[in-house]
């Protein structure tokens, strides 16, 4: 083997189950099974490449410059990458050039935003998975928080349908678990069900006690707090396991992780996954789309930042009082000000997407625009700030006061630093300069005035040289082989100094230099390759001071999120003649000329408003009959719709409502089989329904639509 291929061949074993993009000059290549995923996934061509003893390797590669889109593609189908880079400059290496990975990408933790979608979380899930309790940690790259629960086995619930209503509620690109794949079938099963998701089983070691002092270190948080002192070992596992595998693969420290959230399922209406598809709470079942889904209704949100936290508050309608008022009470003065409302959502429609920013410039892959966009978005903060000085509701001026005390005066020198830093054009790589402003260094406006200088003085020898020798068409060219030369046509060839140095023949042309011109381009590239080393140099340092911020540029991404998601629901709420609803710990469920949200923004008829009236006493149920077209379904939906509304702290589409926490919702809606299990449409309508009575509490909402239809109607009954 050739030595490029020996070292090619000893990173590669390093990374078994990883495409290696393994970078050759401007390219980044890949080699043997590598080459041919890539090509087949990628639509590449899958050349040849000569790796000694008369072996070739199949090979294809991606101009490193534009590797991002091609790493994408890979990240939607599934696949982890690996990105080998050279540390050593070429030119200053004798022999072969030092390389090793500087980075692995996989779907649960890219940043690149060419693979993300701007309305959607991209989480990454570590599941411990014991014989009678499982804990699951969540962590999305964009983030600052940790999210971790623990599920213990009960008589109505086994470990992998609790794991599975979780994995439903956060719907992660990848999943890692302790355990082989046989010892959840079921969980492996659902996950490989989403097309993109990576599942990693029996990963055992990265789920040891080893990574405790991690879990401190990031959290500060004690044994007692993750449950320890109670018996609960599966928490600390799945937490330590997220955080060393994001250490291992970004090769870098942490993001600032705010937070380490515990919560227990108590915390949120529990939606099993056949609820969440029959609701078709933000894609419809049919084609899978978001535009009729009930999130397609309410998301008008400005930023990507508010699209995703609206999104995550439909997911996970909240089962407290006290917290859906906090949030009623912020969407009720935005609809009560227009004005107000108008002045919020204008103010923050400019703000790009601050989480992911960060993340990239915190993990090492952003770029100058990266910087401008983040300042630029900070810049907007201010006038936000003066929009909500009057405010008085607790949610508002919870959210002005963050913003004054601590965002501002964190975020706001920063946003000075980088602006005064940054040229607003600046070009995409950071390799090759172009991107500082002049005037930010006196060292690099030095440089850059000897390169303007010496165009000019360059210009000036061409000037004087076709001058003194008499030939017209002299001129002074450029490239890398030979740097700068002075070309003469043939047909002046009689008319060359001696003191000109042939160097090189063209078919029409002659190619010369001279000492004062080899001293010239000595001076300019020098002046060039140290401007761009001083612009790389100066991008690093604010990228530190981007890093030192991060937790505030975080918490205004997350205050911009929070208004922009009340501002949408106040928007929804006004356009539409929603209400705001009582929501307590009654047993009520009262709704009055209550609409489907969906199918009133569909239908081009008016619709028929509806009441329910429903109590954990004497009207715990309602049997609805009705032909075929009748609206039966519809108003069963409508009433789920309303609850989860309500639960998420938005306004309801009715004329009155007052809704007593919900726990749990379940649905069993319309006829299927699985008879790959052996289960009949009968057979899986009883099976879903024994489910459903099992885990039912007195304050769950049930849902049957359509019960007993593959059999005579007593049986069914």
């Amino acid at each position: 083997m050739s030595p490029m291929m020996l070292q090619y061949l000893t990173i590669k074993k390093q990374y078994e189950g990883y495409l290696l993009f393994y970078r050759l000059g401007d390219f980044y290549e890949l080699f043997f099974d590598d080459a041919k995923t890539a090509s087949k996934e990628l639509d590449l061509t899958l050349t040849g490449r000569d790796c000694g003893e008369g072996e070739r390797a199949p090979m294809c590669g991606v101009p490193y410059h534009a590797c991002d889109s091609y790493i994408a593609k890979l990240m939607e189908k599934g696949y982890k990458v690996a990105i080998c880079e050279q540390t050593e400059d070429p030119k200053n290496c004798k022999g072969i050039v030092p390389r090793e990975v500087i980075r692995i990408i996989t779907p649960g933790t890219v940043t690149l935003h060419d693979a993300l979608r701007e309305s959607e979380n991209n989480y990454l899930c570590t599941l411990y998975l014991g014989e009678t309790e499982a804990a699951l940690a969540f962590y999305d790259l964009a983030e600052n928080a940790v999210f971790a629960t623990h599920i213990t086995q009960s008589e109505t619930r086994s470990l992998p349908m609790g794991v599975i209503a979780e994995l439903a509620k956060y719907k992660p690109k990848e999943l890692i678990t302790n355990v082989p794949e046989d010892r959840c079938a079921s969980v492996c099963a659902f996950m490989k069900a989403r097309e993109g998701v990576l599942v990693s089983c029996g990963e055992s070691a990265l789920f040891s006690d080893d990574h405790r002092a991690l879990i401190e270190q990031q959290f500060s948080r004690s044994e007692s707090d993750l449950g320890m002192d109670r018996g609960i070992e599966s928490t600390p596992r799945a937490v330590g396991a997220l955080l060393a595998y994001l250490k291992e693969t970004q090769k870098t420290a942490l993001l600032s992780l705010k937070e380490l959230q515990l919560y227990d399922g108590s915390e949120f209406v529990a939606l099993d996954p056949a609820s969440r598809s029959n609701l078709e709470l933000v894609q419809t079942q049919r084609s899978g789309e978001k535009r009729g889904s009930l999130l397609w209704v309410i998301d008008h949100t400005k930023t990507s930042l508010g699209a995703r936290l609206l999104r995550r508050w439909l997911e996970q309608p909240l089962t407290t009082p006290r917290a859906i008022a906090k949030r009623q009470s912020g969407v009720l003065e935005l609809y009560n000000s227009l004005p107000l409302m108008d002045k919020v959502r204008e103010a923050i429609s400019p703000i790009q997407d601050l989480e992911r920013i960060v993340s990239r410039v915190v993990y090492g892959t952003a770029n100058a625009k990266d910087l401008y966009a983040l300042a630029l978005s900070l810049s907007f903060l201010p006038a936000l700030e003066n929009v909500l000085k009057n405010c008085t509701g607790e949610e508002l001026s919870e959210l002005y006061k963050s913003l004054s005390e601590e965002i501002l005066p964190k975020t706001t020198p920063l946003c000075d630093l980088i602006l005064r830093a940054v040229r607003p054009d600046a070009p995409f790589s950071i390799r090759e300069g172009g991107f500082i402003m002049n005037g930010y260094s006196e060292e690099l406006d030095e440089l850059q005035s000897i390169m303007t200088e010496s165009q000019q003085y360059l210009a000036k020898i061409e000037a004087a040289e076709r001058e003194l020798t008499g030939i017209p068409k002299l001129k002074i060219g450029y490239n890398r082989v030979f740097g700068y030369y002075f070309e003469v046509s043939k047909s002046y060839m009689n008319k060359v100094p001696d003191r000109y140095i042939r160097k090189q023949t063209l078919v029409n042309a002659e190619r010369f230099i001279t000492s004062e011109l080899k001293d010239m381009e000595s001076r300019i590239l020098g002046a060039k390759d140290r401007a761009v080393a001083l612009e790389y140099e100066i991008f690093c340092a604010l990228c530190e001071e981007v890093k030192q911020q991060s937790v505030a540029v975080q918490a205004a991404a997350h205050a911009i999120a929070k208004l922009d998601t009340l501002a949408s629901l106040a928007h929804v709420a006004l356009e539409n003649h929603y209400v705001c609803p009582i929501v307590d710990y009654s047993d009520a469920l009262f709704i009055s000329e209550g609409r489907h949200p969906v199918v009133e923004k569909v239908s081009k008829d008016f619709f028929v408003p509806n009441d329910a009236d429903l109590d954990c006493k004497d009207k715990r149920m309602a049997i609805i009959t009705g032909p075929n077209m009748a609206g039966k379904s519809t108003y069963m939906r409508q009433v789920a719709l309303i609850v989860i509304l309500a639960q998420m702290g938005s306004f309801v589409p009715a004329k009155d409502a007052h809704i007593g926490i919900v726990d749990k919702i379940f649905t069993r809606v319309g006829a299927g089989d699985d008879l790959s299990m052996g289960q009949s449409t009968f057979m899986l309508e009883m099976s879903e329904v024994a489910y459903i009575l099992k885990n039912a509490t007195k304050k769950s909402l049930i849902i049957y639509d359509e019960i007993g239809r593959g059999t005579s109607t007593y049986d069914g009954m």
